[in-house]
C-alpha cells in the first residue's frame, strides 16, 4: 500500500504541487503573523502569503521532489509528513492551513490535534476539504455505477478518506475545535471533460426544496476554525 502511493504521488503533474489557491488566500486571518502551510507543495501558497501580508511562513511537504523547490520562498521548511516528529514549536503559529491536505492523510483526526497544540491563542486552522457529494461524482456512481479514480479531483487515487458537509462538522467538533466559517467553494467546477454534460442534470435536482441538495455544486469545503473555549 505505502509503495503504491508513494509511486502515486510520483506520477503526478508538477503543477499539482503549485496551485496558487485564491480561494483560500481569501481566508487569511487578519493581523496572522506567524503561518504554517501543511502540505505546501513547492510553496506557491506560502510564497503569495509572504508577499501579500508580509508574514511568517513555515512549510511542512512529504513530497522530496516539490520540497527540493521550495528554495527561499518559505522562513522554514521541513520535508517529511506531519506529526508530531517533525519537531514544530507548539502554541507558535496564527494560522495553519491544510488546502487539500486532509483527505490524504492517514490519521488526519491526529493531525488536526496536532495542530491545535501548535496554535498560539486565538490562532486558527484554515482548510479546504473535496466534497464527496459533488454532483458529477453522484451522479457517475447512482446512475451509472462507476466509482473511479483519477490522477486529482474529488476521486484522487492519493486520497484515503472522504468528507461531507455534516462529518466536516463533526470531525473539527470532536476533535476539539469549533467552526466559525464552513462554505462551500469552486462551485460547478468541471474535474473531468463529460462533467459539462452532467451539470445539465443537476439544473432539475437545484430546484428542489430541500436545501441539502445545494451542497452537491461545491467541489470542496472551506473551513476556518479555532480551539473550543
Amino acid at each position: 500500500m505505502a509503495e503504491e502511493l508513494k509511486k502515486d504521488y510520483a506520477d503526478k503533474r508538477e503543477d499539482y504541487y503549485e496551485f496558487p489557491r485564491p480561494e483560500m488566500l481569501r481566508r487569511f486571518p487578519a493581523g496572522a503573523r506567524r503561518v504554517l502551510d501543511v502540505g505546501c507543495g513547492a510553496g506557491t501558497f506560502g510564497a503569495i502569503l509572504k508577499k501579500d501580508h508580509g508574514c511568517e511562513v513555515w512549510g511542512v511537504e512529504p513530497d522530496l521532489k516539490s520540497f527540493q523547490k521550495i528554495g527561499s520562498k518559505l522562513d522554514r521548511a521541513f520535508q517529511g509528513f506531519f506529526d508530531a516528529q517533525t519537531g514544530l514549536p507548539e502554541n507558535y503559529f496564527d494560522a495553519i492551513f491544510f488546502n487539500d491536505v486532509l483527505e490524504h492523510m492517514v490519521d488526519p483526526a491526529a493531525a488536526l490535534r496536532l495542530a491545535g497544540k501548535l496554535l498560539a491563542p486565538g490562532g486558527k486552522v484554515i482548510a479546504s476539504i473535496p466534497n464527496i457529494r459533488h454532483f458529477p461524482t453522484l451522479w457517475r456512481l447512482v446512475f451509472r455505477g462507476e466509482w473511479q479514480y483519477a490522477e486529482r479531483g474529488i476521486l484522487d487515487r492519493t486520497h484515503l478518506r472522504f468528507f461531507t458537509r455534516s462529518n466536516i462538522e463533526e470531525f473539527f467538533t470532536a476533535n476539539g475545535f469549533q467552526i466559525r466559517q464552513l462554505e462551500g467553494i469552486n462551485e460547478y467546477l468541471d474535474s473531468a471533460a463529460g462533467d459539462r454534460a452532467i451539470w445539465k442534470h443537476y439544473r432539475f435536482v437545484s430546484r428542489l426544496p430541500n436545501r441539502h441538495f445545494h451542497d452537491l455544486r461545491y467541489l470542496q469545503f472551506a473551513v476556518v476554525a479555532e480551539i473550543k473555549k
